[in-house]
């Protein structure tokens, strides 16, 4: 008798993707829309068609790939996942696999690194357009405050233009002369000093004397100007006028006389910081005051004023500051 021998089961291997690759054309899909359905690429999707598992990353992936395609043409998923165990001559027991679904494309964590940069660019550049609001906000702020003081710009004798604020009275007296508007100053009235008093007291005692007679030589020369023509009697006065009375100066008094050639805002103070005068003088007009040296003197248009100490000239220009001058006289 022959021994018997067992029966050897040889399983036909049958590649899962020609089932698969069927499936696509029954749906007349080109292999790029069928990877683009499922995420893949087209050359991932001929591989597993074409049964090249050893080119994919593994196995399990493989099958998740098996698995996806399998639905996505509505096949059975097992059975296919079963051919390709036996045609690759591996073991699925006991491994579950799930299928893949729509696999993420790798590009989508450059999208999401590029969103993430773009947003960064974002955030940086409304920083940016806040702190330049804030700046100019502030810049404009201080801007207006700076303005909103008020100044005058005059032109130096040195051909420069100069810029003043008008924190003084002299100051807007310039402002005013120069616009021809009409400055109302405080005009102070001097309440009657010593000094004052004793000028007064000079004129009346001058006003007062009594007319001394015309001796015999004073007669005769008045007769021989009565008999002289009308034109030598005016000569004769025009050549010899009256010497005016200068008043006296008491000890460490000062006499100050400035003539106005042009709108000028005057202040003179004395030794004890009274103030003698302040007011706006127009050109044409002058002005003699006689105080306690040293005397200080405001001129708010310098250039349009001539001043003068106890009969001497002073030269204001070393004292000029833009328009306006400041000078102590009797030092």
């Amino acid at each position: 008798m022959k021994a018997a021998h067992p029966e050897v089961v040889t399983v036909q291997r049958v590649n899962p993707g020609e089932s698969l690759r069927e499936a696509r054309e029954s749906k007349n899909w080109t292999v790029a829309e069928a990877a683009e359905r499922l995420n893949l690429t087209s050359q991932r999707l001929s591989q597993i068609e074409d049964g090249d598992f050893d080119k994919l990353p593994g196995s399990t992936f493989a099958r998740g790939y098996i698995r996806a395609y399998a639905k996505l043409l509505e096949l059975d998923q097992n059975r296919l996942v079963l051919e390709f165990d036996q045609f690759t001559g591996t073991d699925a027991a006991g491994s579950s696999v799930h299928s893949l679904g729509r696999i993420e494309q790798p590009a989508s964590y450059s999208q999401r690194i590029l969103r993430f940069i773009s947003f960064t660019l974002l955030l940086g550049l409304v920083g940016a357009g806040l702190y330049w609001w804030q700046e100019h906000t502030e810049r404009q702020t201080d801007e207006s405050t700076a303005t909103s003081i008020e100044h005058v710009e005059v032109e130096g004798a040195d051909g420069t233009t100069q810029i003043h604020p008008l924190d003084e009275p002299e100051d807007q007296a310039v402002m005013a002369a120069q616009g021809g508007i009409e400055l109302s100053l405080p005009s102070i009235s001097a309440e009657p000093t010593a000094e004052s008093e004793t000028e007064v007291a000079q004129e009346q005692a001058l006003a007062d004397a009594p007319v001394q007679p015309q001796t015999s030589a004073g007669a005769a020369a008045n007769d021989a100007l009565a008999d002289e023509p009308d034109s030598a009697v005016e000569s004769a006065a025009v050549d010899s006028p009256a010497p005016a009375a200068e008043p006296v100066l008491a000890a460490g008094q000062g006499q100050v006389n400035v003539t106005f050639t042009a709108d000028c805002w005057t202040q003179l103070t004395d030794a004890n910081g009274k103030i003698l005068f302040s007011a706006l003088k127009r050109g044409g007009e002058s002005l003699k005051i006689v105080g306690k040296a040293p005397l200080e003197l405001r001129l708010g248009f310098a250039r349009g004023a001539q001043v003068s100490y106890n009969g001497q000239a002073v030269d204001v220009s070393p004292f000029i500051t833009g328009e306006t001058a400041r000078l102590k006289l009797g030092l």
